[in-house]
């Protein structure tokens, strides 16, 4: 019997210790130990991390949307009238802005400047606001029987429901 010819098993002797070397090596390997305690500390951490990241983006931006708004830096519309400088000399832009409260989205501006009674009685109605008293101030420069200025104005934030009172100019 030559060394090439098939054995009793049916292999050669090459296939014969690649089987014996294979089963060698199945058998000797350890199954991995798999530290699941670990691996779910790591994913819950991993998520909170990833969450307060979130978060605090979220925070900040809002935190600097609302700021830049107080401030006069970004220009927060209402739905139809978006907010422009005042025109009207004599005017102080800044008194003539009624902030209303809009839920999670914050406050809306509502730009008083140079809009006659009717339409700022419109306005405050849509609003749900109610109107206050309505003063005339002589104010030059300004076109006679507008807005030019609203009590409480920006910064105060008001709610719906609330009183606001207007300032008219006399011209």
């Amino acid at each position: 019997m030559s060394s090439q010819d098939p054995r009793s098993s049916g292999c050669t002797p090459f296939e014969e210790e690649l089987i014996d070397a294979m089963k060698n090596f199945a058998h000797s390997t350890d199954s991995p130990a798999f530290d699941t305690a670990g691996m779910v500390h790591r994913t819950r951490r991993r998520r909170a991390g990833l969450i307060a990241g979130v978060a605090t983006a979220l925070i900040v931006a809002g935190g600097g949307t609302a700021l830049a708004s107080m401030t006069g830096g970004s220009t927060p519309t209402t739905a139809e009238k978006p907010m422009t400088t005042a025109t009207t000399k004599g005017s102080d832009y800044q008194k003539a802005i009624l902030l209303l409260s809009y839920g999670k989205q914050g406050p809306v501006a509502i730009d008083f400047t140079g809009m006659d009674l009717s339409t700022a009685k419109g306005q405050l109605l849509k609003a749900g606001l109610d109107l206050g008293t309505i003063l005339k101030a002589n104010s030059p420069g300004c076109k006679s029987a507008t807005v030019v200025e609203v009590t409480p104005h920006a910064p105060k934030i008001v709610e719906t429901g609330d009183t606001v009172n207007l300032k008219l100019c006399v011209g």
